[in-house]
């Protein structure tokens, strides 16, 4: 499998518009297959499977594996290297997940080496189909993983904590170094666990999203500053133990759920 592997990485070079970087080690592929503790039972669906490195370390675990790929230079191979695998040639960002959920009758599990120029896409993908989606295990830009772990009050907590951190409960699993990837990207890497909430408590997520983005599209600046000229400005904050003067980043989660909660009670069902 070792020499099958390596041929394949030769007839598949990486291709740059899909933001290719191969995983080649094969220890951290172990890892990452370990880090799912897969049952028997379980329905996994791999995005991007590439040449198929991590399949090979998914395909002993689990008998429900699915691999949606959009590089179709290598569907053949995939699927003549793996029988047992459902190779489905589409768009991560453009498939429905509830067709398998709801085909096997229970939530399915994600896992991959993702492009990360669409990482936040991929997540807030996750988010909208947690009908359908248990937990995720992901590769992306460390700093990434950063901003996602970080707290209020730090330059780092936004748009993608506030948002991510009120529907999953996000975990570094390990650190990777860039040395392991063909080609070998400029930055480090993180393997990340997200666990999906079964339930949340926002009334509406679209306007949970407009709200943590309008407070964090002037990060310098107020929230009474912020608010002003869009449908959040008839919020009284104080009301929910929040003052005008506070900037975004210091607000919580709960705070925000807070705010939008109020919001939508307010706006019932306007166009927004």
């Amino acid at each position: 499998m070792q020499q099958e592997f390596q041929n394949t990485n030769r007839k598949f070079k990486p291709l740059k518009k899909f933001g290719q970087n191969y995983l080649k080690d094969k220890n951290i592929l172990r890892k990452i297959a370990e880090e799912m503790n897969i049952q028997s039972d379980d329905v996994i669906i791999e995005i991007g499977p590439g040449t198929g490195a991590l399949t090979e370390f998914l395909v002993d675990k689990c008998k429900n594996i699915f691999a949606v790929e959009i590089d179709s230079r290598v569907i053949e191979d995939l699927q003549n290297r793996f029988p047992t695998v459902q190779t489905i040639h589409h768009d991560f960002l453009k498939f429905d997940l509830r067709t398998i959920s709801e085909a096997v009758g229970k939530k399915v599990r994600i896992v991959g080496n993702i492009p990360y120029n669409i990482t936040s896409p991929i997540l807030f993908k996750l988010i909208e189909s947690r009908s359908y989606v248990s937990d995720a295990i992901l590769m992306m830009q460390l700093e990434v993983a950063q901003r996602i772990l970080s707290k209020p009050n730090s330059k780092e907590f936004g748009i993608l904590s506030a948002f991510i951190n009120a529907y999953a409960k996000p975990e570094l699993c390990f650190k990777v170094s860039p040395n392991v990837f063909y080609p070998k990207p400029k930055v480090f890497s993180a393997v990340m666990r997200f666990n999906l909430f079964d339930e949340v408590p926002i009334s509406d997520d679209k306007i949970y999203l407009q709200l943590i983005k309008t407070a964090f599209s002037k990060r310098r600046k107020t929230l009474k500053n912020c608010f002003a000229d869009t449908i959040f400005e008839m919020l009284d904050l104080k009301e929910c133990g929040i003052e005008p003067s506070q900037r975004a980043e210091t607000l919580s989660v709960n705070d925000f759920i807070t705010l939008a909660n109020l919001s939508h009670s307010i706006l019932g069902k306007q166009t927004y």
